[in-house]
């Protein structure tokens, strides 16, 4: 169980036997946001800044496992592939046939390692939810996501500016094709809010969003199985029995939810890529 989420059980506000069946009259206290807001290990003092906090290992470990990846993955590198760089290659063949090639043609190959990297590099820092001593993921942190979608929208931009020039890049994107003149000043306001500001904050907020929820939902289980484990209870040993059975069920939703959040993990860290690639291709097409 999560330290952090058996910190926020036990404490279970001034409740001195935080597990059901106690004679104080205390109920289940269910963890809440302030999980995503770990105390500042070194705090600078600067306005909007929360100073070295646990985000700031976690990423570290992040970046430190997609490197041990590809150095134990590919240090040997053979024309026949052993095991281990075949896992890699597998991965570059599966971003390369149903991301890249699918959204950008032959052409989106230059960006392979980028999307390979960047999947890598999410997936890992999604994976440090479910780590135990850390769970906590880089993720769940709205200013991660929001770097990284802002790396892809300028990328976006360079992409399209250098392709086609200033002007056509941004004419295709605030002019679409077809539209009759008389119905621009209503249409050119409503695509400049689409692909300029609405665009990047959702590319970044569908991951947080995702991250965040799935580990709240996470922190209630642990907590809830926590919470009824109550076997000496001074109520009895039948209710002491009652209390084993419920904490199993819990722990058995913990574990499978686990398990279906691994998952997610993984597929979240594919669509980020996915809307990258199309948002490349799209800039590349130039017109629509």
């Amino acid at each position: 169980m999560s330290a952090d989420v058996r910190t926020v059980a036990a404490a279970g506000g001034d409740c001195p036997e935080p597990h059901i069946f106690n004679q104080q009259g205390c109920g289940f206290e269910a963890p809440g946001t302030d999980l995503f807001f770990p105390a500042p290990w070194i705090d600078f003092g600067l306005p909007l800044s929360s100073g070295i906090t646990k985000y700031a290992l976690v990423l570290v470990i992040s970046a430190l496992v997609v490197i041990g990846f590809w150095y134990f993955t590919t240090r040997k590198a053979t024309v026949v592939p052993s095991r281990r760089q075949s896992v890699a290659e597998l991965l570059v063949s599966f971003i390369r046939d149903q991301v890249t090639r699918t959204t950008m043609g032959k052409a989106g190959d230059k960006f392979l390692p980028l999307m390979v990297t960047l999947f890598l590099f999410i997936f890992a820092m999604n994976l440090m939810g479910i780590i135990p001593g850390l769970q906590l993921p880089v993720t769940s942190n709205l200013a991660f996501p929001a770097v990284l979608a802002l790396f892809v929208f300028v990328l976006w931009n360079a992409v399209g500016i250098r392709t086609h020039g200033a002007g056509a890049h941004f004419k295709a994107r605030l002019v679409p094709s077809g539209v009759p003149a008389w119905i621009l000043p209503l249409v050119v306001p409503i695509e400049a809010l689409s692909n300029f500001i609405i665009r990047p904050l959702t590319h970044s907020v569908r991951l947080f969003a995702t991250m965040f929820a799935g580990h709240l939902l996470l922190a209630v289980f642990a907590a809830a199985g926590f919470y009824m484990f109550n076997p000496t209870t001074a109520m009895g040993p039948l209710l002491g029995a009652v209390s084993v059975g419920y904490s199993g069920i819990a722990l058995i939703g913990f574990l499978l939810f686990t398990v279906f959040e691994l998952f997610i993990m993984a597929v979240q860290a594919y669509v980020f890529i996915l809307l990258s690639s199309i948002y490349l291709g799209e800039a590349m097409e130039g017109a629509h």
